[in-house]
């Protein structure tokens, strides 16, 4: 990892308290503290160290969505994900000319366009996108979607990898499977059905040695494998929900797109560009837009702008506070 001066070192401590306050109560906490012992050094930090070092022009991949309610449709999808995952794709886009392939189910996908434009990103198809990507002409990305098949998954990561070769993939909100080959949601129900075999991409990357960052929540998703005895002991139903993906990199936070904020946050101090920042306003503009779309807020069930049962008002207050902290580095 890259050496940070005291003052930069300083900003991901705090930034990693902020998104480490579990004002939800899900455990979060002992499992920060269980992934900063193996890190060694700031969760946020350390993942922003890895986005940034991926080569100027660069693809990267991406994941997030979750088709939450499969039984029903496999187009109900939730609002903790996709915007952490447009902040920190846009800070690549703006900073390094990254071209981000964002990976999802077919059905998500059309919502995570909108999510992504509305982050000020020009989505395109991949040959267009690394054009643009070469002359710095827009900030762009990508998308794709992922075989729902266990039997296909395999071939198809080596495939997509073999075409693509990523510099890194970055993952948040997104459920890996467990022990027992399930995908659940933190109530422990199988949320399988409909659901894109990315976390068998993921594991491949790992395998071939591509740089891997992932953030999560609640101890169901991908990355989450990095701290499996931590989530077997301090989350409810973890010894049966725990996802045993792992991560080179990973960021445990009260929200995934908490971990998101304060990420690009921590990649504006880096570069000490104000424009990485994932704003205030920015948040409240994403949220909303996941209710045009329809995102779910999981925990209460319903469309709102409100994520993981907490007001949007918090969500955007957290990102005002991200960038509370990070103006020191911006000036």
């Amino acid at each position: 990892m890259t050496a940070v001066s005291g003052a930069l070192a300083a900003i991901d401590e705090r930034l990693d308290k902020l998104v480490s306050m579990d004002i939800g109560g899900r455990g979060v906490e002992h499992l920060y503290k269980a992934a900063r012992a193996r890190q060694g050094t700031t969760l946020v930090g350390a993942a922003a160290d890895a986005l940034l070092s991926v080569p100027d022009g660069a693809t990267v991949f991406v994941t997030t969505g979750s088709v939450s309610r499969a039984w029903i449709s496999t187009e109900i999808g939730e609002n903790d994900g996709p915007a952490g995952a447009a902040a920190v794709i846009r800070a690549l886009a703006i900073s390094k000319r990254v071209h981000c392939v964002l990976l999802a189910e077919a059905t998500l996908l059309p919502g995570m366009k909108a999510i992504l434009t509305s982050a000020g990103l020009t989505v395109l198809p991949y040959d267009q996108a690394q054009i643009a990507s070469k002359d710095g002409t827009l900030a762009i990305a990508s998308l794709l979607p992922f075989t729902t098949s266990d039997d296909e998954a395999p071939a198809a990561a080596k495939e997509l990898l073999a075409k693509y070769k990523p510099s890194l993939f970055f993952s948040t909100e997104r459920v890996g499977r467990a022990k027992d080959g399930v995908y659940y949601s933190m109530r422990a129900i199988d949320y399988g059905m409909g659901r894109s075999r990315i976390d068998i991409l993921f594991d491949e990357a790992i395998r071939q040695g591509i740089p891997t960052v992932a953030v999560g929540d609640g101890g169901n998703e991908i990355g989450m494998g990095a701290v499996t005895e931590a989530v077997n002991a301090h989350v409810k139903f973890g010894e049966t929900i725990a996802a045993v993906t792992s991560a080179d990199v990973l960021v445990t936070a009260a929200c995934s797109n908490w971990g998101c904020n304060a990420i690009a946050g921590a990649m504006a101090a880096r570069r000490k560009d104000a424009r990485l920042l994932h704003t205030p306003e920015m948040e409240r503009q994403l949220l909303t837009r996941g209710v045009d779309i329809g995102l779910i807020n999981s925990v209460q069930n319903i469309v709102d702008a409100n994520v993981d049962g907490l007001a949007l008002d918090t969500h955007v207050a957290f990102a005002e506070m991200v960038r509370a902290v990070v103006r020191p580095a911006l000036s």
